[in-house]
């Protein structure tokens, strides 16, 4: 038998109903079968091997460089998201390869410092044309025309789906990506924050804490195995009225306190500042194209988009700091 035909049967055999299938792949541009990969697995070594990939580590998930050696990057986020989306796909019988490679490619397109640097790219963006910019697009635009990584269409929909707005995934595989990246970065965000002493363990909301648990891995407990016990019973991916509230307001707590608290806007500024001046001078003086049809605003988001944190810091500082003869 070849791989295709075995992976045919075991799906038949072992998947729910409601699974995606592996087979037939659907790309833009046809490819014949590797005879030794499903074509997600292929979809994951080609994101893994990407250089978006690579530039996650040293992306800003909540903290501007930080100090330490422990907290959290967008290549860290991503990892963990992508485990526990592992785990949820598994307890329902819904397709890990599919699950593991919209994890991974979730958050190619986020740009340098968080979800400020989001936020100022999107500014720069509407008051030069009116366009937006958002980090699940970028992301598509990525594997799509930057490094052209031709693939599937279920992966294409999961990444470009996975943030929050009117229209799911399509497939429960990028549903379960969609609600876990939440659930990781949640979590994890906390333990971040605790460790950096931004917020304290009394500040925790105590009403959420009682229902999730007191630690980021017994939280992450009780939200998976709740995750799996509705979506079994409704043949969807969705969360308990109880623990799904307990959820959600605690990652309102977390965008007061911690993604738009006082540490973070004691950085903002300086972060508006670097990119707008950034993106001022790439207009005046335009990057390399990354694609051969980029217009002269694309170039730049580009060019931004892709930078990693110290990236940033090190042209901007080649920009304003006189650098001698």
């Amino acid at each position: 038998m070849t791989l295709r035909e075995r992976v045919e049967a075991w799906e038949a055999a072992f998947l729910s109903p409601a699974a995606c299938r592996s087979y037939p792949a659907r790309r833009e541009r046809e490819e014949e079968d590797s005879p030794v990969r499903t074509p997600f697995q292929r979809d994951r070594d080609r994101i893994v091997h990407s250089k978006a990939f690579r530039r996650l580590k040293h992306k800003t998930q909540v903290f501007i460089a930080p100090e330490g050696d422990h907290y959290r990057t967008r290549l860290t986020h991503t990892l963990e998201t992508c485990g526990i989306a592992r785990t949820v796909a598994r307890a329902l019988a819904l397709n890990e390869d599919l699950t593991e490679a919209i994890g991974l490619g979730h958050d190619l397109g986020h740009p340098p410092f968080g979800h400020i640097g989001e936020r100022v790219l999107d500014e720069c963006l509407r008051e030069h044309s009116g366009r937006r910019f958002f980090h699940n697009h970028h992301s598509l635009r990525i594997v799509d025309r930057l490094e052209r990584l031709n693939l599937t269409e279920q992966v294409r929909d999961g990444i470009l789906r996975h943030r929050g707005g009117p229209e799911k995934p399509a497939t429960l595989e990028g549903r379960i990506v969609r609600l876990v990246d939440r659930i990781a970065y949640i979590n994890h965000d906390i333990d971040d924050a605790l460790r950096a002493g931004v917020i304290e363990p009394r500040d925790l909301p105590a009403e959420e804490i009682e229902i999730l648990g007191p630690t980021g891995s017994k939280r992450i407990d009780t939200l998976v195995r709740d995750l799996i016990e509705h979506s079994e019973r409704e043949g969807d991916i969705v969360q308990g009225e109880v623990v799904g509230q307990a959820m959600d307001r605690l990652r309102t707590f977390m965008f007061e306190r911690v993604y738009l608290g006082p540490v973070a806007q004691r950085e903002q500024p300086r972060i508006e500042r670097m990119l707008k001046a950034l993106f001022a001078y790439y207009l005046e003086h335009p990057p390399p194209a990354l694609t051969g049809d980029a217009t002269l605003e694309e170039r730049v988001i580009d060019w931004l988009a892709g930078m990693t944190d110290r990236f940033a810091i090190r042209a901007f500082s080649e920009l304003a700091v006189p650098q001698g003869f």
